[in-house]
């Protein structure tokens, strides 16, 4: 199979899709692979690394016109839109659910869409569990940054000095996200707190970090009561192919101490506060009566070196697979493929995607 390794365009997007060991090893499989010029630079791999790899550095036309399967690390942007073609098949993180005009165009074009994000094994996503824990140790010390007056934030210290309070955080969410900040605030000196709605979670965050770390069932009254007291607010939720519920809502901010920090790493299903939208690394930050909210939708492409490699271990396999098998064979042998395939054929065919949607698995998209 011809796999196509595209260059990033999000703004600020510095990950890639493979990396000269991975490009290496489909060509060890008998594979071509075609990256894009500069497609590695901002991870630190050169095309010439590609190159020696056994690749093919070409042009952006060259390669989707070419590749049969195309990787990439965010969805496409409407400027790649008239570049897909039918029958093609993606395999990137998509998220769909707060994207309709996105899962138009993939329909209307027939392109065979397969999304890191719903790739479920036992119970797990393991294309989500790498950059969730790097997103989630990110969160905390971006909140941390503007915490700083100059940025907007209350001034306050977050791990406090002798004789004085150290910030407070609350991280709404207890999977991989809210664990590994709980990780971060609670090693940095800050009074953390983790809300879930379920209690296995929390069992497992009090067994981790033995009471350094409180925990709460995340209900109207928990959340309003921490999200009052917190200086740092961590939306850390996620919703397999549908949209994250919204927890905080505007007149919730009432409540919240001036200057108070949301950093909403859910931003990309969505997000779990009513004001919170997409930003990007050149532009994170804003403020909505008096808080702050950080929602960029690709926290970990400013780690680029460490969030590429750490996706291409996961991803790595399944991208074998499919290169080996074909879309329609990959589906059949690997039930974690299968869970990942979001659209085929025109139509819309994971169910969280759909219901999201308003869509139905077997039609389409509909109203």
């Amino acid at each position: 199979m011809i796999v196509g390794v595209a260059r990033e365009i999000k703004i600020q997007e510095y990950r890639v899709a493979l990396t000269p060991q991975g490009a290496h090893q489909l060509g060890r499989d008998g594979h071509q692979v075609l990256v894009e010029q500069g497609a590695g630079l901002g991870s630190g791999f050169r095309d010439d690394e590609y190159l020696r790899a056994g690749g093919r550095v070409v042009e952006r036309t060259t390669l989707f016109r070419e590749a049969e399967l195309i990787i990439k690390v965010k969805e496409p942007l409407p400027v790649e839109y008239d570049l897909l073609r039918p029958g093609q098949v993606l395999f990137t993180y998509l998220h769909l659910a707060p994207n309709r005009q996105l899962t138009e165009q993939l329909l209307e074009r027939g392109v065979t869409a397969f999304a890191y994000e719903t790739l479920e094994k036992g119970g797990q996503k393991p294309l989500l569990v790498p950059m969730s824990e790097i997103a989630g140790r990110m969160a905390p010390l971006i909140g941390c940054f503007y915490l700083q007056r100059p940025e907007g934030g209350n001034g306050l210290l977050p791990c406090g000095v002798p004789g004085v309070q150290p910030a407070r955080t609350a991280i709404i969410g207890a999977g991989n996200v809210g664990a590994g900040a709980a990780r971060i605030a609670a090693g940095i000196g800050m009074e953390t707190v983790v809300l879930n709605r379920g209690i296995e979670k929390l069992r497992d965050i009090d067994q981790a970090f033995k009471g350094a770390v409180r925990s709460r069932i995340l209900d109207d009254d928990s959340l309003l009561e921490e999200i009052a007291a917190a200086d740092i607010v961590i939306g850390a939720l996620y919703a397999t192919g549908g949209r994250t519920p919204l927890f905080i809502t505007r007149d919730m901010l009432a409540v919240m101490k001036p200057g108070a920090v949301i950093v909403d790493v859910a931003i990309d299903q969505g997000g779990c506060a009513e004001t919170s939208h997409p930003t990007t690394h050149d532009d994170p930050v804003y403020s909505v009566d008096g808080i702050m909210h950080y929602c960029v939708a690709n926290m970990p492409g400013a780690y680029p070196r460490t969030s590429t490699q750490a996706l291409v271990n996961a991803t790595l396999p399944y991208i074998r697979t499919l290169a080996r098998l074909g879309a329609e064979e990959a589906v059949k042998a690997s039930p974690e493929l299968a869970s990942a395939l979001n659209l085929k054929g025109g139509r819309i065919v994971h169910t969280g995607v759909a219901a999201s949607l308003k869509g139905k698995s077997t039609g389409g998209l509909h109203e």
